[in-house]
C-alpha cells in the first residue's frame, strides 16, 4: 500500500479519528502478539525492525549490521520473511542466481548478495537451518514484530523524514502498535536521514535508548551518472518520495515520477508505459535497487538501478553494541 497522506499530519485528521478506535485495536493485538515470549536458538540473534508500517531502511540496515559483524569476524547469516514471495512450510537457502522476487522477496535478494539469507514463516525452523550451515550470529530482518525467536539486540529504524507520523497505530496512522509497547523490546534506535522532528521524538521515548546517526548514501558511480540527466523515476516502496528527493539530490533532473505500492509486483504492460513515456520524453528511466530486482531481466537491462549503503556516523559505537550483547549473550550459554 501507499501511505495515506493524513499519516503524516503533525496531528490526527477527522480521516485519522475516525479510525483511531481501529487502530486502537490493532494496535492492542500486535503488542500482544509481541508481548509473547520467543524460543531461544543457539547462536545470538540481531533484529533489524522498525515501530511503523512500511519502509524505514530496514534492509540497508540490516547489511550495514551484517558488515560490521563481518569486520568482527562472524559468519552472519540472514533471517527474513521472504515478505512479497511465493507461500512456503520449510525454510529456503536463498540463491540471487537462481531465485526472483516473485520466489522468495525483493528484500531477500539483496540480503542474499552480503551473507546467505534463509526465508520461511517460520523463524525457529528457518534459524535452525542456517545454524547447521556453519553460522555464528543471525541478523533477523523486519522481526521486531514476530515473536517466534528471542532476540538478543534489536535495533529499530526511524525514517527521519516519516518520524513517526501523527502517532496512531494503522489504518488510522503508520504505528503498528503503541510506541509505548514497543520501546520496552528495543535496545538502539538508529535514525536513518535524521530531521529534527524525528530526533525529538526518538530522544523523548521512555526508558532513554541510544541513537545512532546513520544516512542512506546512493552508490557514487550512478549518481556522477545520473547528475544533470533528465530521468523519469518510479518506485513501490514505503516511501517513493524520498527516494525522488534523493535523485534531486545528486543532481538529477526530475522529468516525472511514478509512485506504486511498496514490494508491488511490476506487470509487463506498466513497465512498457513507463520506457514508452521515458523515450518520448528522452528521460532516463531509473528505480530504486529492492525495485530493479522485481523486474523481468529483459526490462531491468533498459532501466538504472540507483543502489545505497546505509553509513553509520559512528560505526565504532555501534560494533561496540554489537560486541557486548554477543559477549553477554555466550557468557548465558
Amino acid at each position: 500500500m501507499i501511505a495515506p497522506d493524513f499519516w503524516s499530519a503533525p496531528k490526527p485528521t477527522m480521516a485519522a479519528r475516525a479510525l483511531a478506535p481501529l487502530g486502537a485495536l490493532y494496535g492492542a493485538l500486535t503488542a500482544r502478539r509481541m508481548a509473547r515470549p520467543g524460543r531461544r536458538v543457539g547462536v545470538p540473534v540481531v533484529c533489524v525492525g522498525n515501530f511503523v508500517v512500511g519502509g524505514a531502511g530496514k534492509t540497508p540496515t540490516a547489511i550495514a549490521l551484517a558488515r560490521l559483524l563481518q569486520d568482527l569476524g562472524e559468519r552472519v547469516a540472514f533471517l527474513s520473511r521472504g515478505y512479497g514471495g511465493a507461500a512456503r512450510a520449510a525454510p529456503l537457502l536463498v540463491d540471487p542466481a537462481v531465485h526472483s522476487a516473485a520466489q522468495v522477496g525483493d528484500e531477500a535478494l539483496l540480503l542474499a548478495r552480503v551473507a546467505p539469507c534463509t526465508v520461511g514463516p517460520d523463524r525457529v525452523s528457518a534459524a535452525r537451518r542456517a545454524i547447521e550451515a556453519g553460522a555464528s550470529v543471525l541478523v533477523l530482518d523486519d522481526g521486531l514484530q514476530n515473536p517466534g525467536i528471542a532476540k538478543d539486540f534489536t535495533l529499530a529504524v526511524i525514517d527521519g523524514g516519516a518520524g513517526f507520523g501523527n502517532g496512531l497505530c494503522f489504518p488510522a496512522g503508520p504505528l503498528r502498535a503503541p510506541i509505548e509497547r514497543q520501546t520496552p523490546l528495543v535496545k538502539a534506535l538508529v535514525l536513518v536521514d535524521g530531521a529534527a522532528q524525528a530526533e525529538r521524538q526518538a530522544a523523548a521515548l521512555q526508558p532513554a535508548k541510544p541513537l545512532l546517526l546513520a544516512r542512506l548514501e546512493p552508490d557514487r558511480e550512478i549518481a556522477a551518472r545520473l547528475r544533470g540527466q533528465g530521468v523519469l523515476a518510479f518506485a513501490g516502496i514505503g516511501r517513493p518520495t524520498k527516494f525522488f528527493a534523493s535523485l534531486e539530490a545528486l543532481g538529477a533532473r526530475l522529468g516525472a515520477t511514478q509512485s506504486f505500492a511498496d514490494h508491488h509486483a511490476y506487470e509487463p504492460i506498466e513497465i512498457e508505459a513507463l520506457l514508452a513515456k521515458a523515450a518520448a520524453l528522452h528521460l532516463t528511466p531509473v528505480t530504486t535497487q529492492k525495485d530493479h530486482v522485481r523486474l523481468a531481466p529483459a526490462y531491468a537491462k533498459q532501466i538504472v538501478a540507483v543502489p545505497v549503503d546505509l553509513r553509520f556516523d559512528d560505526p565504532g559505537r555501534v560494533e561496540a553494541l554489537l560486541s557486548d550483547a554477543l559477549a553477554r549473550r555466550r557468557a548465558q550459554a
